[in-house]
């Protein structure tokens, strides 16, 4: 039995999972983006954070899904970069979304979604995605995503939205104010995971109505703009991924029951569903 390495690697953390003869190892390390890191950071990274943790391991094949990878010529940088780290595997290196396809579709038809620091959406026709509603990155999109919603709680502190019980709880949670996050959020590196940090603020006031609408319109918005450009959306089943799909699923699952669409699996990490796509 061939040693595989899997990755799932989105804005915020890289899930790797080591299957060897029978058995599993999970390894994390940062997420790795060709839009804000060179080719020598995310090998840097990568030579200091995963190879040492694959010492002694002789691996047959690498397959690594990413986020950033809709440009072929990242996909090649990639491929490029883990046939050096490590030699002698075979290496492919496909989308965060095919990833998300083979995780929770297999070898069936159905509509993935992503939802996590980011976000995006595809139909699957159990072979190869046919069709993709491309992101438009934290700026201009990436609706239902932990940027997206994490940008929404910072509207409703900054805009004084939050009524005194939520402000007071926000305060005690967050020493920012104004000036800092404006700061952070078009200066500093890396703002799509600033935002996304606190979506955290979300989970941990759940039952607030304020809170409850915040979850909902964002999610819905991702349906309404993404989901609902697919007329396989009625017929096959909605699988998502990710950290926001998986903690704010049964606000997906009233959603998909309101609008009569079938919900499929919800997945906090791929790789656990590459495990059984790869046949382990």
């Amino acid at each position: 039995m061939s040693v595989k390495l899997l990755a799932d690697n989105g804005s915020t953390k890289c899930s790797w999972l080591l299957l060897d003869n029978g058995t599993s190892r999970k390894i994390s390390t940062e997420g790795l983006s060709p839009y804000f890191n060179s080719a020598e950071q995310i090998s840097s990274i990568l030579s200091k954070k995963l190879i040492p943790k694959l010492k002694g391991v002789n691996i047959d094949e690498v397959h690594y899904y990413g986020t950033g990878l809709a440009d072929p010529s990242f996909q090649k940088m990639m491929q490029k970069l883990l046939k050096a780290l490590i030699p002698g595997a075979k290496c492919t290196v496909q989308t965060d979304l095919v990833g998300a396809a083979h995780a929770t579709c297999g070898h069936h038809k159905g509509i993935v979604s992503i939802l996590g620091t980011g976000s995006g959406c595809a139909y699957y026709n159990g072979k190869i995605i046919k069709k993709q509603q491309n992101g438009l990155g934290f700026i201009l999109g990436d609706e239902g995503s932990g940027a997206y919603l994490g940008k929404k709680v910072l509207q409703y502190y900054l805009y004084n939205t939050f009524d005194d019980d939520l402000l007071h709880r926000y305060k005690l949670k967050y020493e920012t104010d104004r000036n800092a996050i404006i700061q952070a959020v078009y200066r500093a590196d890396r703002p799509n995971r600033y935002l996304a940090g606190f979506s955290r603020f979300l989970a941990e006031n759940r039952g607030h109505y304020m809170i409850e609408n915040i979850l909902e319109d964002g999610l819905n918005d991702f349906i309404l703009q993404h989901i609902y450009k697919f007329t396989e959306a009625w017929t096959s089943p909605l699988h998502f991924v990710g950290s926001v799909a998986y903690a704010y699923r049964d606000v997906l699952k009233e959603l998909c029951s309101n609008y009569e669409l079938e919900l499929g699996n919800i997945l906090k990490e791929p790789v656990d569903g590459l495990a059984i796509y790869y046949g382990e």
